[in-house]
């Protein structure tokens, strides 16, 4: 064991601006063939929204922090354009696009923290935190204006008043957004998924309450709300019938669960309903079987619940251990399979004319993702419906229909960043934005990662991609483990396509590659893209921590290696890889020679109780505590970067500090960057080159055993 004697603690404050100094990075360890901010410069794209009429299609560039709405019409071949006319990184997200009927304008939510109710001041603003809010720009650009405060925005199907939605109140203003906006209901619970009928005469909305969840109906001419079926249960996702006449829902009946942070195999079975807009009643069609896929699961999409023509009910369902999609029929029946294989289905969307399911999956190809399209009027397994849009060796995901049948996704690769495209009929898929690509973005210089797969300590295969230099050498070479968030998250052979956040990681990891680290990124148990099984691990997180096994399985694989100098193995994860890394060095310190760890979570317990999960039994609170960090803090030796934003409420601030003092305690070499007011997925570019400056200096420092600048 090596003894690094009397700990230090070394604090530093940070509050930079975007155009401000970032951390010197690590010189003359490992000269890179670019810099981090040349891999971080390629804008992010995300929430692409087609039109209702013709052929357009908008999006969210984020350029460095910088969020602005573009929008593209590919069948005119004009160059896409942003319509907003935002400049600066300033904390600022926008989502929530929808379009206007007439396609003049977007409606969007704008505010410094679009995750929960709670503000935020990321922006250290002296007038403190900023609500979020409704705007409308027009199409043709111009400066947007603001609606009111609330989020959700939607638009009447006859374009002629704009909804949205403010914590239990939906309120309704012109179309145009002048003019006072007006409440048009005031309801008990927290109010979202709002859902127009075909007519526009009647709204669907669903209320949360704590512990249950109605959906209620909203009739614009009677100005009366009808409850459907209403339970002490939940339900969610309202989808009308093709005449409107009719709701069907998903029903979860309430039972007192497992944290969300442990595994939860099997359940009460889940079930479908559809209830009269009129009076409410309500009749179940189907009721998932017991055992595997008892417990609802949806796919990441928006929507989870689509009604055909043909009066068939779309529906994700985990009975195969693997996330299908399934069809029954109104009338009720037996479910069956749209798609079927050892692979997931992700995103999913429905075509206008309600005959067209496009959605990705990792079919065939476990470690990215492809765009596939099924005609749910005549599709079932046995008929093989189920087209692959492309043959492309590159990541598509996020599709979306236009109205004249075009489809788009955001596409990447090991070597390029994420960027949307479009796939007409007879053609391949083609860039919209290539402009917005920055020439001197490193493509060529960047290495395309390897899908592998070693052994958990409990015999468990487990997934993960391995970045190699492209510089040969005769002389092992330090590496770095990396462990994603989530924990329900893929790392893919490139670019991701499902956060922000994690996109960055990946071009931070072909950064620390650039510089002559080997790094292997983690797919761990908990994640998604292999299956119920590995999702819902047995033992997982606070009940019992089994996910240490893939981190000492992850260390064994790389000491095996010829390439890696096993004296020279960093840790590097965030939120839940904040999690993982800490295990490493309390569990594996004498493999490890540092960390850096983002947002982690240091004891099961204290964590749980502080987010309104707390355990009650003796036995489960003590497994929680044995299966955290803080249970072998004694064992704990290797140096540490903690860091972390003073505003995050994902993983209290409680976390850090408790794990700090015990550090201090036990004389651990630690350094700690506080960023002021940023929320847990920090908002600000600038925050994310903190972490990755800070990073980079310190893997420098303790792991090439050289002198580096102090961040």
């Amino acid at each position: 064991m090596i003894d690094f004697g009397l700990g230090k603690l070394r604090l530093w404050s940070v509050a930079a601006s975007c155009a401000g100094l970032f951390m010197t990075q690590a010189a003359g360890a490992h000269p890179a063939a670019f810099t981090l901010n040349d891999v971080m410069q390629a804008p992010f794209p995300y929430d692409m929204v087609p039109a209702p009429t013709g052929s357009a299609v908008a999006w969210v560039f984020d350029a460095k922090g910088c969020r602005n709405i573009w929008v593209a019409d590919p069948s005119h071949g004009a160059k896409a354009r942003q319509i907003t006319p935002y400049t600066e990184c300033d904390g600022f997200n926008i989502g929530d696009l929808a379009w206007s009927p007439d396609t003049k304008s977007i409606a969007f939510t704008r505010g410094e923290n679009l995750w929960d109710e709670t503000p935020a001041n990321v922006n250290n603003s002296p007038e403190g935190p900023m609500p979020k809010d409704v705007w409308v720009v027009a199409t043709a650009g111009g400066v947007p204006h603001k609606v009111g405060a609330g989020d959700s925005p939607s638009f009447s199907p006859d374009g002629s008043r704009l909804l949205f939605v403010d914590k239990k109140r939906i309120l309704t203003v012109a179309a145009s957004g002048d003019g006072d906006a007006q409440p048009l209901l005031i309801d008990q619970g927290i109010v979202d998924s709002l859902t127009w009928a075909p007519d526009g005469k009647r709204l669907a909305f669903v209320s949360h309450r704590g512990n249950h969840s109605l959906i209620g109906v909203y009739d614009f001419v009677d100005q009366t709300i009808v409850w459907l079926s209403p339970s002490l249960d939940y339900d969610s996702s309202p989808a009308f019938s093709p005449d409107g006449a009719r709701i069907a829902f998903i029903h979860v009946l309430a039972e007192k669960t497992l944290s969300d942070y442990s595994s939860h195999r099997s359940g009460r079975p889940w079930s479908i309903w559809t209830a009269d807009v009129k009076t409410g009643q309500g009749r179940r069609v189907w009721i998932a079987d017991a055992g595997a896929g008892s417990v609802f699961h949806p796919t990441p999409s928006a929507t989870n619940l689509f009604w055909t023509n043909h009066d068939d009910l779309v529906f994700p369902w985990e009975k195969s251990g693997w996330l299908h999609l399934y069809a029954v029929p109104v009338q009720g029946g037996t479910a069956r399979a749209l798609t079927a294989g050892k692979f997931e289905v992700t995103q999913v969307v429905f075509s206008q004319d309600r005959k067209r399911l496009v959605y990705s999956s990792n079919q065939d190809d476990a470690d990215r993702s492809h765009i596939w399209t099924v005609d749910v009027e005549h599709s079932s397994v046995e008929h093989g419906s189920a087209v692959r849009t492309d043959q492309s060796h590159a990541i598509e995901d996020m599709p979306q229909i236009g109205a004249d049948g075009a489809l788009f996704a955001l596409q990447s690769d090991g070597n390029q960043p994420l960027h949307p495209v479009v796939l007409s009929a007879g053609e391949q898929w083609r860039w919209l934005a290539p402009e917005a690509i920055p020439s001197s973005f490193p493509s060529s210089k960047l290495v395309m990662p390897q899908a592998v797969t070693f052994t958990a300590k409990d015999g468990q295969e487990t997934h993960a991609q391995l970045f190699l230099p492209r510089e040969a050498t005769s002389k092992p070479r330090p590496a770095i483990l990396f462990f994603h968030g989530g924990p329900q998250l893929q790392m893919l052979l490139g670019f991701n396509t499902n956060s922000r956040e994690h996109s960055w990681m990946y071009a931070l990891n072909q950064y620390l590659v650039a510089e002559g680290y080997i790094v292997l990124s983690v797919n761990y148990r908990g994640g998604t893209g292999y299956g119920l099984d590995y999702r819902e691990a047995d033992n997982l997180g606070p009940g019992g921590g089994s996910e240490l096994n893939d981190i000492v399985g992850a260390i064994t694989y790389l000491r095996g290696r010829q390439d890696v100098d096993s004296h020279r193995l960093g840790i590097l994860g965030d939120s839940y890889g904040g999690l993982m890394t800490e295990l490493g060095l309390a569990r594996a310190s004498d493999a490890l020679a540092a960390g850096v760890d983002y947002a982690g979570i240091y004891n099961w317990s204290t964590f749980l109780s502080s987010v309104g999960e707390p355990i009650d039994a003796d036995d489960a609170n003590r497994r929680a505590v044995e299966s955290s960090p803080i249970a072998t803090i004694d064992q704990w030796h290797s140096p540490v970067l903690l860091v972390k934003a003073d505003g995050d409420l994902d993983v209290p601030l409680q976390q850090t500090t408790a794990l700090i003092e015990d550090l201090r305690s036990h004389n651990i070499d630690h350094d700690v960057i506080m960023i002021p007011n940023e929320i847990h997925v920090m908002a600000r570019y600038s925050s994310w080159m903190i972490l990755f400056n800070a990073a980079d200096v310190y893997f420098d420092r303790h792991l090439d055993k050289r002198s580096a600048p102090a961040p």
